[in-house]
């Protein structure tokens, strides 16, 4: 038994429980739970259940209650499942390039783009990414998402990757969010590397992954398949050798051309992340397929490009997560639950999905079963609003954001 406390009462819970992992959800299919309290046992859920009931359990237990004496809402504690919170500098020239006309692949080709932050990110100290990584996930946290995934692929050498993933690991260890670590190494070719694309794959799958795999930096593993990046025929062995080492597999899929979602689809990826330019073809793909898409929206609202087809992969039956890529290139937004709203209204989601997108679906994407929802023996992962209906939260476009954020029981940042 752990150390108990208690919340409520709650004028509504969305404990997203019960719902599908796969394809659309109607509205009415969402239990919208009224009057309630949440009963915690150190870092999990002992008991959802009515105010009266559960405060009357709480108190025999002993536990720490607070009492929230006006209108409020609690959804799962949100989770990013695909941010990029590692780096140094600014790509803000690139942004008014793009606005000016020039495109991403134009930018990239003259020296901006992925390589320029490549370049500031070496340059950085480990103690100077720490420091970013806490600043950037603090301020996550604060928005109510309480799980981050944060990616390396700013360094694209054995030791730049590894000084990005201990960066990694030491904010995690700093503040209370959770944040998984995937190393992307294969962002794109380090333009200063002496051999064949082949050559550094060969190099990072010999001689990173073991590392990472023995120091515990990291389970997962990403590789951006498109011009510019990597080929599928240059990925394969990488891929192989990453699945054979036991990590999971991600994949920056489709973004500006396809082909990436059908190597997902092959390594039996958790996720295909992107999509943009996603067919018929590779959305009946990844539909018949476990793989989560995810949309990223604040790529579309940094470059001014299509969202992902969400609408057309709910309907298909895929199972669909929302993130927010923060990165300091195309979506330098880094606010989740405006982008989550804004992608809602573009591609007609009901608020069911587009909250099942940015909680349990996007735990799926992450391999994590413990939390994305509000139930028994969940970890205690909420965020709360000042609110008396659950559709103010996604109307409201990101403006309401929560009062109060519990992370693994304990609440770890309030306005009340």
């Amino acid at each position: 038994m752990g150390t108990f406390s208690y919340i409520g009462p709650l004028t509504e819970v969305l404990s997203m429980e019960h719902l599908s992992l796969k394809g659309p959800l109607a509205d009415s299919a969402m239990p919208v739970l009224k009057d309630m309290g949440i009963l915690m046992d150190g870092e999990q859920i002992h008991t959802v259940g009515k105010h009266k009931d559960v405060l009357a359990r709480a108190k025999e237990v002993n536990a720490e209650v607070t009492l929230l004496n006006q209108p409020v809402v609690a959804i799962p504690g949100l989770i990013d499942c695909h941010t990029h919170i590692c780096f140094s500098g600014s790509r803000a020239r690139d942004y008014a390039l793009r606005n000016a006309g020039t495109s991403y692949l134009e930018i990239a080709r003259a020296g901006g783009g992925i390589w320029d932050t490549v370049t500031q990110t070496r340059a950085a100290t480990e103690e100077k990414l720490v420091e970013g990584v806490i600043y950037r996930a603090t301020h996550h946290l604060q928005q109510g998402v309480t799980t981050i995934e944060v990616k390396s692929g700013y360094g694209l050498s054995i030791l730049q990757e590894l000084k990005m993933l201990q960066a990694i690991a030491r904010a995690n260890a700093s503040i209370p969010a959770d944040l998984i670590s995937t190393c992307l190494a294969a962002h794109m070719f380090p333009k200063d590397f002496d051999g064949s694309k082949k050559d550094y794959l060969a190099l990072m799958a010999k001689e990173l992954l073991p590392k990472i795999k023995k120091e515990n930096l990291s389970h997962r593993v990403d590789a951006f398949i498109e011009e510019g990046a990597f080929s599928r025929s240059d990925i394969t062995p990488y891929l192989k050798t990453a699945v054979s080492l036991g990590f999971d597999i991600t994949i920056h899929a489709d973004q500006f051309n396809v082909g990436g979602s059908e190597v997902a689809v092959q390594f039996k990826a958790r996720s295909a992340d992107h999509l943009e330019a996603s067919t018929s073809k590779e959305i009946d793909l990844l539909a018949k397929s476990d793989v989560i898409a995810v949309a990223l929206p604040g790529a579309s609202l940094g470059l001014g490009c299509n969202f992902t087809p969400t609408r057309a992969l709910l309907d298909a039956g895929a199972s669909v997560a929302i993130a927010s890529d923060h990165n300091p290139g195309s979506a330098p937004m880094g606010q989740l639950l405006t982008q989550a709203a804004i992608l809602g209204a573009s591609e007609k989601l009901s608020t069911a999905e587009v909250f099942a997108g940015i909680t349990y679906r996007a735990a799926a994407a992450l391999g994590l079963t413990d939390r994305g929802t509000l139930a028994k023996g969940m970890l205690a992962d909420l965020a709360v609003f000042k609110t008396n209906d659950h559709r103010e939260i996604l109307y409201q476009q990101g403006s309401l954001q929560p009062s109060l954020v519990v992370k693994k029981g304990a609440i770890v940042y309030s306005t009340m």
